[in-house]
């Protein structure tokens, strides 16, 4: 039904129009300030975001803003969060809204906001401004103003992450940003997709949640929960096409996988991408479980950075969940290898190799036949030194 391609990320689909600029809010004079443009000629949009409690100013606004169904525009900054900023920082993101829409000539309800960078700090408005008006003045479709705009949302990124998928008669397309913060709540970091497809709000909320559920909420590098997570859906219908609502869903699950990937691989100071998997479950809600609490466990990922595949581990994290299983018919697989059977010792575990960036955990509870995977990464000396001196 689709097919990856090489193209460029938001700017594939028609209608849509990007640039990313450097307004000075990074000290390493990169790209920070993007605005995407939905040229219409619908507007159908919908956006999912963090559940941390502590929530950045400009979620609370594009939570507002989305309600609606609509949105005309994005504009999203690196180089500072705008949380924990009080009401300054609301008000910040609120003339941010209202400077875009006045530039656009549209109404600023219709314009999101995302900001990603080190909390509880103000956003230098007399840098953020004037890059706003950059950007809108650089706004193209072309497939370098795509990837400016990856660039511009990156902070410990190390590479720009897009993706493109193409379905019968329309295009969906998508940048996103996360290297660090990666925890599941309803969406992991700042992410936009686009779409030329016709659908309604109600439509593209529906296919949004399903998709996210399935990938954004499925990779988990550190267990840490942004205050700032945004993936924001816009539709401009400039195709002409109305997909059946199945395989747009589909197609969009598919292109949020291969970017949440492309988060977990370039986790901070990460070694391995590591899929954590647990099949034969009674409830997808146990394979869950028990694969978050093992690709949350810091002993785990030591182990498989330290390319000791210790079993051991994996199996008293199993151990500390709710989930329907009887320890002696516990099966845990390390890169296809089975180091653990019925609850003991299996293959010799020297068998295993972890020299490869990618691997696999499989742990068969033997109790149903539900199934989940959770990616993570490894644990590092690297992420431990980025993480002490992030703000320093």
């Amino acid at each position: 039904m689709s097919q990856p391609t090489a193209s460029t990320g938001i700017t594939a689909p028609a209608g849509f129009t990007a640039a990313g600029v450097a307004a000075g809010l990074k000290s390493t004079g990169a790209n920070d300030v993007v605005v995407v443009r939905n040229l219409g000629p619908e507007f159908s949009a919908a956006a999912v975001f963090t559940s941390n409690r502590v929530a950045a100013a400009p979620v609370h606004w594009s939570r507002q803003a989305v309600s609606d169904g609509r949105a005309e525009a994005i504009v999203l900054n690196s180089g500072g969060a705008n949380a924990c900023t009080g009401p300054e920082g609301f008000a910040n993101t609120h003339r941010t809204a209202e400077y875009a829409a006045e530039l656009l000539g549209i109404s600023a309800s219709d314009v999101l906001v995302a900001s990603t960078g080190l909390i509880g700090m103000q956003l230098p408005m007399d840098k953020l401004l004037p890059g706003v008006s950059q950007a809108i003045g650089a706004l193209e479709s072309s497939e370098q103003a795509g990837l400016q705009a990856a660039q511009g949302i990156m902070t410990t990124d190390t590479v720009p992450k897009q993706a493109v998928r193409r379905g019968t008669g329309y295009t969906i397309g998508g940048i996103a940003k996360g290297a660090g913060m990666l925890a599941p709540g309803l969406a992991t970091m700042l992410v936009v997709l686009t779409t030329d497809a016709k659908l309604q709000a109600a439509g593209l909320d529906a296919a949004l949640r399903s998709a996210t559920a399935l990938s954004f909420d499925r990779a988990d590098s550190d267990g840490c929960m942004s205050t700032n997570d945004t993936v924001a859906l816009l539709a401009s219908g400039a195709s002409g096409t109305s997909p059946e609502p199945g395989e747009f869903t589909v197609l969009l699950t598919e292109l949020c996988r291969e970017l949440a990937k492309a988060l977990i691989d370039d986790a901070e100071g990460a070694d391995h991408t590591i899929a954590v998997r647990t099949f034969n479950a009674a409830t997808e809600a146990d394979a869950l479980e028990v694969s978050r609490a093992v690709s949350r466990s810091n002993l785990v990922k030591t182990a498989i950075f330290g390319k000791d595949p210790n079993w051991g581990r994996v199996l008293s994290e199993v151990g500390t969940t709710q989930a329907a299983f009887e320890p002696d018919e516990l099966n845990v697989s390390i890169n296809g290898i089975m180091v653990c059977r019925a609850g003991a010792v299996g293959e010799d575990r020297d068998l295993v190799d972890l020299q490869e960036r990618e691997v696999s955990i499989e742990i068969d509870l033997n109790a149903g036949t539900e199934e989940a995977t959770i990616l993570t990464n490894d644990l590092t000396h690297d992420y431990v030194h980025e993480n002490s001196a992030y703000s320093s």
